[in-house]
């Protein structure tokens, strides 16, 4: 099978902080991947250097053997939907469009983007008349007017509701039939059941063929407690906590969307 990412050796440091360590990892194309991590561990960091913001401090990366950053391989990123700015003037076209140079708002390659994402129709609606999850998808589609070979999303749950999230991921897992997803999430339920395999950061990395958590990843990645909420009941599925995994010093509380039994 054709590689899609290859990570071969690499750290990256902030101020001379250490952030990763060492990092060897390859993914396969059309896999869709899940990172998950506490927070500081690196997820976000990890994906900016795959997608090529960010520059190595040791090793590389390479998409489709192609060292990063490359122009070589059309690439899709969402980052983080934080709602900021949501009432600037600009329509669902005008967004779109600004994913691809040159492209126009009523062209067919912002209207077919909009329709792989179920948003037919919105191409004139202004964003901040958006739901949480329809200005997701118009971001999504924004990255996909380029043809991507690989998308990478930055917790594309954010700022959804429960229906608006198991949508989000059957979407994105009908994309993996013909590109590779990679996203960072805390939506532990979700990966259990969409996802094709996991990356589990912090500092250092190791790839989970299959989408399946358990005990003994979480805990190897967290290094402490993790608390699993499904409607709002406490589920611990971690035991005490251990200093020596260097994790975190409280509780997680990941919040599952779904029925945990």
């Amino acid at each position: 099978m054709t590689s899609a990412i290859d990570i071969k050796n690499l750290s990256f440091a902030y101020n001379k902080s250490p952030v990763l360590t060492n990092v060897n990892l390859s993914i396969d194309e059309n896999d869709f991947v899940a990172i998950i991590g506490p927070n500081g561990g690196g997820k976000s960091t990890l994906m900016r250097l795959m997608v090529g913001l960010l520059k190595p401090k040791d090793g590389e990366v390479r998409l489709f053997g192609e060292k990063v950053p490359t122009k070589k391989v059309a690439v899709g990123y969402v980052p983080q939907n934080t709602n900021k700015n949501i009432e600037f003037p600009i329509t669902v076209g005008e967004c779109v469009a600004t994913g691809k140079l040159g492209l126009k708002p009523k062209s067919s390659e912002v209207a077919a983007a909009l329709a792989k994402v179920h948003m037919d129709g919105y191409l004139d609606r202004r964003m901040g008349e958006l739901s949480g999850g329809e200005r997701q998808r118009v971001l999504i589609a924004r990255s996909l007017v380029c043809n991507p070979k690989i998308l990478f999303l930055d917790e594309p749950s954010n700022n959804i509701d429960v229906a608006g999230i198991e949508s989000l991921y059957n979407m994105l897992a009908e994309f993996s039939e013909t590109m590779t997803i990679v996203i960072v999430t805390h939506d532990l339920m979700a990966l259990s059941h969409k996802v094709k395999s996991v990356v589990c950061v912090n500092k250092n990395v190791h790839y989970h063929e299959g989408g399946n958590l358990t005990e003994e990843m979480l805990h190897s990645t967290y290094g402490c407690e993790v608390d699993l909420i499904a409607h709002g009941v406490p589920h611990r599925v971690l035991g005490s906590h251990d200093h020596t995994h260097g994790g975190c010093c409280e509780h997680h509380h990941e919040h599952l969307h779904g029925n945990t039994h």
